[in-house]
Order: structure tokens, then sequence, then C-alpha cells
């Protein structure tokens, strides 16, 4: 079945009709490489998109090494869907992309597109993931129905400039704008079971933004944040794996907790700190964020 635990801190678009940004991407070790066939290219080279990134993906050319291989389709409104899988799916990507999504019934749909190619490819069924963004104020209106919809999904991923433009609001530095929206997705994600993935910063060259919005990401219960730009990926990379201060806390807490517990002792102090269980529950997923991380 498609993996829900994989590594997806930093994931990287690249424009799937350039073969040659394709091979620089593979060779980054990034955790997600996303050939993008939507956003990232004009409509008059949908179709040499397509064959660049199955001709990416099947060549043997290039290594992706330990890299998720995603490709975005374009959203099932528009007609061109249905043709980037068939096309693209000899690939065998681990993933793919769906953007826009606002019914789960869409996901039906894509469900069972990503079904007849595996059986005609003879692969087993649901291995195929899939990664949602949420991007409209339909979308979100309908979260609890789309992260409830297939086995298949893995992933809910936030877009804030399309969320923006959908609610008809002004993108500001706070974001406040589209913060309910980036914490239903969140919420949704977590309640199934699904990672969630934050909205690319657009704030090229602005490192210190850039840090601010994945530590922000990180504060939410975000597992990573899209990049549109190689450049951003040590960023926000290592703002996901926490500091050395914030692990060698984390072990102390639950060492403290254990001892307590052996005690027979439930709440305790620590550090000027009342500490209960979820407080505990917290400071081991820092220590499983940076087990994660190596």
């Amino acid at each position: 079945m498609a993996d829900r635990e994989r590594l997806r801190r930093a994931m990287l678009f690249t424009p799937g009709d350039d073969l040659k940004k394709i091979g620089k991407g593979a060779a980054l070790g990034v955790d997600a490489l996303i050939l993008d066939l939507e956003d990232g290219v004009g409509i008059d080279h949908k179709a040499l998109a397509r064959q660049t990134v199955t001709a990416a993906l099947t060549s043997g050319q290039l290594d992706f090494g330990r890299s998720e291989r995603i490709v975005r389709v374009n959203a099932l409104s528009t007609g061109l869907l249905a043709d980037d899988l068939t096309m693209t799916f000899p690939g065998r990507p681990d993933s793919y992309m769906i953007p826009k999504v606002e019914t789960a019934h869409e996901i039906f749909e894509i469900s069972d597109l990503l079904a007849l190619q595996e059986r005609r490819a003879g692969i087993e069924q649901g291995t195929t993931g899939l990664i949602v963004q949420i991007e409209t104020a339909r979308g979100v209106i309908n979260l609890r129905e789309i992260a409830d919809s297939d086995p298949r999904l893995v992933a809910l991923a936030f877009g804030a400039e399309d969320m923006a433009a959908s609610l008809g609001a002004i993108r500001t530095p706070e974001a406040m704008e589209v913060f309910y929206a980036r914490s239903a997705v969140v919420i949704h994600a977590a309640a199934h079971g699904l990672q969630a993935i934050d909205s690319p910063c657009v704030r090229l060259g602005d490192a210190e933004a850039l840090r601010a919005e994945t530590a922000r990401a990180v504060q939410m219960g975000y597992r990573g944040k899209q990049a549109i730009h190689p450049a951003q990926i040590e960023v926000i990379v290592e703002t996901f794996i926490p500091s050395a201060q914030e692990l060698d806390r984390a072990r102390r807490l639950v060492a403290a907790h254990d001892a307590h517990q052996a005690d027979g002792t439930g709440a305790f102090a620590f550090e000027g700190q009342m500490v209960d269980m979820p407080i505990v529950q917290a400071a081991r997923r820092v220590i499983a964020r940076a087990g994660q991380s190596g």
C-alpha cells in the first residue's frame, strides 16, 4: 500500500517539460521531487511534458536515489488528467499529486483510473499513492470527506496562493487571511492518519521569511513543506529537524516521566513546567522526528 510515513520534509517542484532541470532535481537527494505537469508547464507544452516526465522515469539515465518520485497532474476539471495518468504511469511514479481537489468524488474517479493502470501493469492494487492539494474554499468545506475518501491518500498539501485567490483575500506576510484553511488542513490530516504538507514560500531569496514560515508549519503539526527552488531545501530540512537543545530536553523529559511512572507518580514538575501525558507525547514526537532524520 501507499506509504504514509515516508519522509516528506522538503518536496521540490520541477517543470515536467525540462529534462535538464529534472536531472538536476534528481541529483539533490531531496525527500520528494515533484515532476510538474500543471502550473509549471504552459498549455502548449502539456504533451511534451508528459513525454519528458515518462522519459525521465523510464530511461534509466537518471538516478532519483531515495527521493520519492511524484507527478503532479492537471486538475480533473481541465480534462487533461486522464491523459496525464495514462502517459506517465509506465514510469511507475511513487505518487501522484492532484491539484485543486474540491470533493471526494474526484478522488474516487482518480483512484479508479489508477486501479485500471495498476491492473494493466500487473502490480498490486493501491500501491500508487495520492497527495491531494487543498487550494480552494470548497476544498476546505469538504475536507472531512476528502481526507476519508481512499486508502491511497498519503498526504494533504495546502496551497496558500490559490486559497487566497479563492477567498478574494489579500496576501500578507503574517498569512492570517489563510490561517483557518491552513489549520483545517493539518487538523483533518491528523484525524485521518495522513501527513500535512505546507504551502511553498513564494518569497524567493528571503531565507528568513522561509525559515519563519517553516517554523510555523512545524509548530502547527505539518510534516513537510513544498519548495519551488533548490535553494529552499536546506532551510526547510534544517527547520524540520529538532535542534540539539530540543532533542536533549525531550529525552530528559521522557526519562523523568519514566522514572516518575515507576514510582507511581502521574503528573510531575520538570524544569518549572507541569508535565502530563500530552506533553510527554509531544516530547516523544520530537525524538521521533530526530530519529527519522538520522
